[in-house]
């Protein structure tokens, strides 16, 4: 009996379905080759390296692509049909991902653990970041010289780049950047619950012709900064709500339980609260259910322009060039000298987001919606 342990279809658990032995089989494909992409965090980042999907796809036709990321992210990415292989940074999944011989390593992650897990692999090419002698972050190449710098110069990061963050992944990569965007799928769960969800909204509204704006409220652990104020959210619901064709929804993580009750109390039923204990996919299935979606520069920022959502997006202490929105959206950007500044407290008073005017953002969503023919 032949076996082709190098053909697509073989898993060596059982038959393949296409014919019981290898020799001859017209169905025979082989994996022109292996590459790993290594991007395991924050959650909002690894939806944005999606885009270098599609590129990996045209210029590495038949290769395998496999993906480590952290356990958490794994609902971002388990239903994404560009990703071949994908692991989670446990003993588990690097103990896999160890197991094969990679044409390409991409590894667009700093973080010391990911450094030196890459040093365990086999690879031919390495791109991205690698550990330095001193096990810190130094570029592969010279193509990922410029992404280096970026974190190592304010002035450039803030004043002078003028790539996005997918221009500068496939730059790390070295292919040419022609316009690709996220690629993010949802499974059953997410649109099952989305179904579901929005289903309840519009037996609330007695209509399915009104446009589903959603406001998030939260902003990471990492930079509360950047997070808009109450007064922000309920002066913008009260401007938005005096508007007939539209139904606002409340979003949030755990996070922002306090936050987003103390404005629900100020909004007096102008707003339908969707909860701050749902999970990942819920969570994935409500912004679906979204036309457009305010938020500060956060994951569910990112999950809404994965999906091709109108996006108002708002920006105080980080960069706002980073971050491309395709065409689908506006952004409103504090005209503060100091920002971005990537500080994770602030001493001014009032901050750049607290000066960020309502009447501005629901401009911005006036315009969004404007697009979506209301």
């Amino acid at each position: 009996m032949t076996i082709q342990s190098d053909c697509q279809l073989y898993s060596g658990y059982k038959p393949c379905g296409k014919q019981d032995d290898c020799m001859a089989c017209p169905h025979y494909a082989p994996w022109a080759g292996q590459i790993l992409v290594v991007k395991l965090a924050a959650a909002g980042d690894v939806v944005r390296t999606t885009a270098i999907l599609p590129g990996l796809r045209k210029h590495f036709a038949d290769h395998c692509i496999t993906w480590l990321t952290d356990p958490g992210a794994i609902p971002l990415l388990k239903n994404n049909p560009m990703i071949d292989r994908l692991y989670a940074f446990t003993v588990d999944g690097l103990a896999a991902v160890q197991a094969a011989q990679y044409t390409l390593l991409l590894n667009f992650e700093k973080e010391t653990r990911a450094l030196g897990f890459c040093r365990t692999v086999s690879a031919y090419k390495r791109k991205g970041f690698i550990a330095s002698r001193s096990g810190t972050p130094a570029a592969a190449d010279e193509d990922s010289e410029y992404a280096l710098r970026l974190g190592l110069s304010d002035d450039l990061k803030f004043r002078r780049n003028t790539l996005t963050y997918p221009q500068i992944i496939y730059e790390m990569a070295g292919l040419p950047y022609e316009g690709q965007e996220y690629v993010l799928e949802l499974g059953p769960e997410s649109l099952n619950f989305a179904g579901q969800f929005a289903a309840r909204i519009r037996g609330a509204d007695q209509t399915s012709a009104k446009k589903i704006v959603g406001l998030n409220t939260g902003c990471g652990t990492v930079f509360g900064t950047k997070r808009w104020t109450v007064e922000g959210f309920v002066a913008l619901i009260e401007n938005l709500s005096a508007m007939p064709n539209v139904h606002l929804l409340l979003l949030g993580g755990p996070l922002e339980v306090e936050f987003n009750q103390t404005i629900v109390a100020r909004a007096r039923g102008k707003i339908t609260d969707t909860g701050c204990s749902n999970t990942l996919e819920q969570f994935l299935g409500i912004i679906e259910c979204c036309d457009v979606v305010v938020s500060a520069d956060s994951l569910a920022m990112h999950l809404a322009i994965g999906r091709k959502k109108q996006v108002v997006a708002l920006f105080g202490p980080t960069c706002h060039q980073e971050v491309d929105l395709f065409g689908r959206g506006e952004k409103v950007v504090t005209d503060f000298p100091c920002a971005p500044c990537y500080l994770t407290r602030c001493e001014k008073s009032p901050s750049c987001m607290e000066a960020m005017s309502p009447a501005n953002v629901a401009a911005a969503v006036r315009k969004c919606l404007e697009r979506l023919g209301k």
